[in-house]
């Protein structure tokens, strides 16, 4: 899936060493992260109002229809409720251009952000499919009150589908939320290893040899050396060891690292920025 390229492409650039230019690189890169989580967020949440909208809209449709399949002839004492028919379906109508021109907005919105994924995208064509034959039913109607010949049977098949339409968007409205919801644990999830020089060698996380400089492995290491964590909730991380330093990358105002009953615990005091650059956290203790 392409999120999850996403984010195995951020674990293995964070993974590779770099001089002080690719650092600044690097935030800069958090900051646009950043941004484009928070905007993909934002704009998931205006696609699910707009989602309860247009079921809105379905009901509305759905109640106008069963007024009129009540009526067997709109003409005589009935012509001031047909008017107000009227006057209600050119209201639906108006929200229903209103709410198409949101869902285009949304979806180009979607389409340049990090949170586009193949169940927003099915998502999005659905409701394309629902405002159109909301506006196939509007046209029904009007087709129906210019006649003044309404009947029950006519209608009543429309009504039930109508009612498997409003069952079809709660439910893609559930996977939608759901698949917001792992997309936001996925964009948050984060890694990191505590050990010794040789516990950290013989996992393949990191290479050293005599008067060589220490290097983090770009592949093959043991991830499930690896403990899986929630940026958003993830603030201390003990080491146990008197000795603790970190050898990946990771923007030195971010945390701190403090003794506590004579261990290092290393403290992370901006998580974005923290994690901006590298979802991967390396530890060398002593």
């Amino acid at each position: 899936m392409k999120k999850s390229l996403f984010i195995s492409a951020i674990a293995a650039f964070a993974l590779v060493a770099c001089n002080g230019e690719k650092l600044k690189q690097a935030e800069d890169r958090n900051v646009i992260l950043g941004d484009s989580l928070h905007v993909a967020l934002a704009n998931q949440d205006s696609l699910f109002c707009l989602i309860n909208e247009i079921n809105d809209g379905m009901e509305q449709l759905k109640a106008m229809e069963n007024i009129l399949s009540n009526s067997s002839n709109l003409n005589g004492e009935q012509m001031s409720q047909k008017d107000k028919i009227v006057n209600d379906i050119q209201a639906i109508q108006r929200e229903l251009q209103s709410r198409k021109e949101k869902l285009k907005e949304l979806e180009a919105k979607l389409k340049k952000s990090q949170g586009y994924s193949a169940n927003l995208k099915k998502t999005i064509e659905n409701l394309k499919v629902q405002i159109e034959e909301q506006e196939q039913t509007i046209t029904t109607l009007k087709t129906d009150l210019a006649a003044a010949n309404v009947r029950i049977g006519q209608l009543g098949q429309q009504v039930d589908s109508l009612n498997t339409e409003v069952a079809n968007v709660t439910q893609e409205k559930e996977i939608a939320q759901e698949e917001s919801i792992n997309l936001a644990n996925e964009l948050n999830t984060c890694y990191y290893a505590v050990g010794t020089k040789k516990e950290l060698k013989s996992s393949k996380i990191i290479e050293t040899g005599f008067l060589k400089k220490t290097k983090i492995m770009k592949s093959d290491f043991e991830q499930g050396y690896f403990t899986t964590a929630d940026k958003r909730s993830l603030t201390s991380i003990p080491t146990h060891a008197k000795k603790a330093k970190i050898l990946t990358n990771h923007p030195a105002d971010s945390y701190e690292i403090v003794e506590e009953n004579s261990t290092k615990v290393i403290n992370i005091l901006n998580p974005d920025k923290f994690w901006g650059f590298s979802n991967y956290l390396i530890v060398q203790v002593d």
